[in-house]
């Protein structure tokens, strides 16, 4: 494929905090990858192997895990932005990157399975100028709202809307196709937005602007409990992206130089990272997602959750439906009750009892004193 595609990761991710106080949104793991290194997997899969990435929050880590983009066979182009410009400002920043062919967007923390092609196959169809990947939703109040008429064309927005006064509950995600004449219509060196100003101008002009609402899975990652779900759709198969590990069993991956006693009782599905040492008698209750470099002591118990690399579970501790990320430590018989988060670098000492729904910032120490 000749055509460029555009990743947009420079945003902060702050409903994810505390797991992005110290971490690129796109860089947070599904099933021990970061989201957008499944991404990039889709776009190299999908042939399209010209790809411009905009950063601003933690942007070295980014670039150090993705380097130039050869092993996902692929050329990565990276704009630096000191001042966030906004969807479009991002993009017309590398509107010499993106030259003078039909080009993609997409959001580099959404997760998600689309066949690009087929986007591409319906925006010719059309011939559409700009084209919008949309998806149906439950709660409009999350999201830019699409209405589409006869054959997709794009009738109207609203953003956020309450369920009462939605217009409809398809959902824009953040995926796009443009022709390079609409670069012209951003303004240089100004935040600027495709949802609440670039699209509504396009509509008001009589443009060709169109939606294609499709049948792939989509997740925005945009709250703690969508990146649980999105873990757990991928360790379900119900998202179409590649588990690391060797599956010893139906459901359980293990990943390369883990150590798993014999006595360890583990119920599917299970992913557990490279170099990780899981104790005897401890209970690994799936859906779980253990990150490399893990010690898990004897006696615990993890159940519905997810624990980034470098953690330390002590013995008889509990985990149940909580998130850890990295660097994590857990004391001895410590429990961490459903939808506590804690921060990377944490300390959750011997015998705490941490409340549900507790978000726990990175580097604290959590004690009785």
């Amino acid at each position: 494929m000749d055509e460029r595609v555009m990743v947009m990761a420079a945003g902060l991710g702050t409903r994810l905090m505390p797991l992005t106080g110290e971490i690129a949104k796109p860089m947070v793991p599904i099933v021990n990858r970061p989201v957008m290194e499944h991404l990039f997997a889709l776009i190299s899969g999908c042939g399209f192997h010209e790809v411009a990435v905009n950063l601003h929050h933690f942007p070295e880590a980014i670039r150090d895990h993705f380097g130039d983009g050869s092993r996902w066979g692929m050329s990565i182009h990276y704009s630096m932005e000191e001042k966030l410009m906004g969807t479009a400002g991002g993009v017309r920043r590398c509107a010499d990157f993106l030259g003078s062919g039909t080009f993609i967007v997409l959001s580099g923390d959404a997760l998600t399975d689309v066949d690009l092609r087929e986007l591409l196959a319906f925006h010719r169809d059309r011939k559409s100028v700009a084209t919008i990947v949309t998806t149906p939703v439950d709660d409009t109040s999350k999201y830019g709202v699409v209405l589409a008429g006869e054959y997709g064309r794009v009738e109207g927005f609203q953003e956020k809307p309450t369920e009462a006064e939605a217009i409809s509950n398809v959902a824009n995600s953040g995926i796009y196709v443009f022709e390079p004449e609409v670069l012209d219509l951003i303004p240089r060196d100004k935040p600027y937005d495709f949802g609440r100003e670039l699209f509504p101008r396009l509509v008001e002009d009589g443009a060709a602007l169109y939606a294609w609402t499709h049948r792939y899975y989509w997740n925005d990652v945009g709250s703690i409990e969508e990146y649980q779900k999105g873990n757990f759709d991928a360790l379900n198969g119900r998202v179409n992206v590649d588990i690391p590990g060797n599956q010893i069993a139906p459901g359980i991956w293990v990943g390369a130089d883990t150590t798993v006693n014999r006595d360890v009782v583990m119920t599917p599905p299970v992913c557990i990272g490279d170099r990780c040492v899981i104790e005897r008698g401890a209970r690994i209750l799936g859906p779980v997602i253990i990150g490399p470099d893990t010690m898990v002591r004897a006696g615990a118990v993890l159940y519905r959750g997810i624990k980034w690399g470098g953690g330390y579970i002590g013995r008889d501790a509990s985990m149940v439906g909580s998130i850890a990320g990295s660097d994590f430590h857990i004391g001895e018989g410590a429990v961490l009750l459903d939808g506590v988060v804690l921060g990377s670098g944490s300390v959750v000492e011997d015998g705490i009892v941490i409340d549900p729904s507790v978000r726990i910032m990175p580097g604290s120490i959590v004690n009785n004193k």
